[in-house]
């Protein structure tokens, strides 16, 4: 990491003619992209450090295409000899995503909605002129083939986890009727590939874009799918259908002839079947094989996302094997598995979450149930060795980016989390009234008490239970800070 730092530093130099002042690691998303946002003179920057140089060039060269265009996109204003490190415009800290769960489904916030399905439009058709498509990640065109893949990345890393009977022969009949009349469009532009909110910056009201390396050219149907259908957004229907009206009235305004609405709508429900089945693929992934809570978490919703496009539309054509297989995914029987038994304000019981240091020894239980969890900490790699951490402690941020991006500590919360889970929902089931965790380390003040504090909120988050957390080495590593 420190070389990287210092790459950093050399890189900018080269740039600004001057060392930045602070710099500052970006939380990791689900790339292995590692960001930085550097302070100079007022201003800030970003730096992407990523080793995949392919996908570097592809950033690189799109972002400057689209940027001559005056598309909303950053700027990039170095790059190192290898393509393994660049600097680009900081657009902001707050995504649309953002916007929405700060201010909710209200007139501000579909503004933006309205400026973002605009300005894709622009992006889509006015940045395909001249787009290099030599330089796309995978292929060329979001075509038959890619459709297919994105239909058997669903079957195979989340259809197939659920063990359900189906005629396989003929599901793949239905996949290829299915990809080959999508393919049937004369509206082929830029397409964006990921274009959600998340990817989509706010600042002073305004909207810009990130995250388009993976485009290709394809259907313009795919991206407003994507947007409008996100399940983390969860936009009303009447958002969504008006939403697609100003969207086909925006690229009505750019294209030479008017877009076939009814052909338009009909095959963007195929899209938005793909996009949906898509993303449960990616969170089966993420989630089912990769053991990440948070694409656990988000399955329910992508299921009760699919199980709201199935009862409201269809995909233009008639597929009998995959529609059963895509009803019974959202099954009750099905979706019970992915929503763990909640508690509520009658629930009694209670999950005491302890750090301790082993010098002092495994914290008593006082409950009478003889003890609970103890998850030895002492296998990750401790920051108390090193200077910069002495003095603070595992609810500090720097403490956490360590723990997070340096250590195996995720490998074994997860790990945690998945013996846990079990006990609490049997716990919950049968009425339980108490149960022990603890975390120990070496001095009881990082490794510990960070992992404490995530089961804290993996729990209440979770299964809505109580929890009471205690650093039982605070007032000890308080004091020799002080002092």
């Amino acid at each position: 990491m420190n070389t990287i730092i210092e790459n950093i530093r050399e890189l900018f130099h080269k740039f600004a003619g001057q060392p930045f002042e602070h710099i500052t690691k970006i939380p990791e998303s689900g790339s292995d992209r590692t960001y930085f946002r550097i302070q100079y003179n007022h201003e800030t920057f970003i730096a992407t450090h990523n080793l995949n140089v392919k996908e570097n060039k592809t950033f690189i060269s799109f972002s400057k295409h689209f940027k001559a265009l005056g598309l909303p996109v950053p700027n990039i204003f170095a790059v190192n000899e290898d393509f393994t490190l660049y600097i680009q415009e900081d657009l902001g800290t707050s995504s649309l995503l953002n916007e929405l769960e700060a201010y909710g489904h209200n007139d501000f916030v579909y503004t933006l909605f309205c400026k973002s399905i605009a300005q894709l439009a622009k992006l889509q058709i006015n940045g395909h002129n001249g787009l290099d498509y030599n330089l796309c990640l995978t292929g060329k065109e979001f075509g038959k083939q890619a459709i297919m893949s994105d239909l058997l990345y669903f079957k195979y890393y989340f259809l197939d986890t659920l063990k359900l009977p189906y005629d396989k022969q003929v599901l793949l009949d239905d996949f290829d009727a299915l990809s080959t009349y999508l393919t049937r469009t004369e509206y082929k532009y830029f397409m964006f590939r990921d274009f959600q909110s998340r990817n989509i910056i706010v600042n002073n009201n305004e909207v810009f874009f990130i995250d388009y390396q993976g485009g290709m050219q394809g259907a313009l149907q795919y991206d407003v799918a994507s947007l409008l259908w996100q399940a983390k957004a969860a936009l009303s229907d009447e958002w969504k259908s008006s939403l697609l009206e100003y969207y086909m009235d925006t690229i009505d305004a750019l294209l030479e002839k008017p877009v076939n609405r009814q052909l338009f709508v009909s095959q963007y429900y195929g899209y938005v079947l793909i996009r949906l089945l898509q993303v449960l693929g990616a969170y089966g992934f993420r989630g089912l094989f990769e053991r990440k809570a948070h694409f656990l978490a988000s399955i329910p919703l992508a299921l009760k996302n699919l199980k709201s496009f199935l009862e409201n539309n269809r995909a233009g054509i008639v597929l009998p094997e995959f529609d059963r297989i895509l009803h019974l995914l959202v099954s009750d029987e099905i979706t019970s598995r992915f929503n763990p038994v909640q508690a509520n304000e009658h629930t009694p019981l209670v999950i005491k979450i302890k750090s301790f240091s082993y010098k002092k020894g495994i914290p008593k239980d006082d409950s009478n149930n003889g003890g609970g969890f103890v998850f030895d900490c002492r296998g990750i790699l401790n920051p108390g060795r090193f200077n910069a951490y002495k003095t603070i402690s595992g609810k500090d941020k720097a403490v956490i980016d360590f723990l997070e991006q340096q250590t195996k500590m995720n490998a074994f919360l997860n790990s945690a989390f998945d013996m846990v889970d079990i006990s609490v929902e049997d716990y919950l089931q049968r009425g339980f009234e108490s149960l022990a965790i603890n975390f120990g380390c070496t001095g009881g003040q990082h490794r510990s008490v960070y992992a404490a504090e995530q089961m804290a909120r993996h729990l209440k988050n979770k299964y809505k239970v109580k929890t009471e957390l205690e650093h039982t080495n605070e007032s000890n590593w308080v004091k020799e800070i002080k002092e």
